[in-house]
């Protein structure tokens, strides 16, 4: 299990539980859980004056970065911003990913999924 800061733990699990499809198992205003079929949960705790980092900032402080396997990478990058995630204009990787900041301010990357 993984456990976020989060500014908001209940807009947070729902974003993911949006573009995941992963079932919310708690929500509650200082913590909430989404938790996949396969049983991994990720839970989001309220952090008083959170702060997102600065990407690409790299002196910001980065907490956590997630890399979500898409298989299409088109579809899944409007499928994130219609959820409430933003593209930030600085994309390193040529294109073979892209980075996504979720509504709280934290960057992940959606990447194509491995073939074979």
């Amino acid at each position: 299990m993984v456990n976020l800061d989060s500014p908001d733990p209940t807009a947070h699990a729902a974003f993911y539980h949006r573009v995941l499809g992963w079932e919310i198992t708690h929500a509650e205003p200082g913590y909430a859980m989404i938790t996949a079929p396969t049983g991994v949960s990720v839970g989001f705790g309220a952090v008083e004056a959170y702060a997102p980092p600065r990407w690409p900032d790299t002196d910001s402080g980065k907490r956590y970065h997630l890399d979500l396997y898409v298989d299409d990478l088109d579809v899944a990058e409007q499928e994130f911003l219609a959820a409430g995630a933003t593209k930030p204009q600085f994309q390193p990787g040529d294109g073979r990913w892209v980075v996504l900041l979720d509504p709280a301010g934290q960057p992940f990357c959606i990447c194509p999924r491995p073939r074979g």
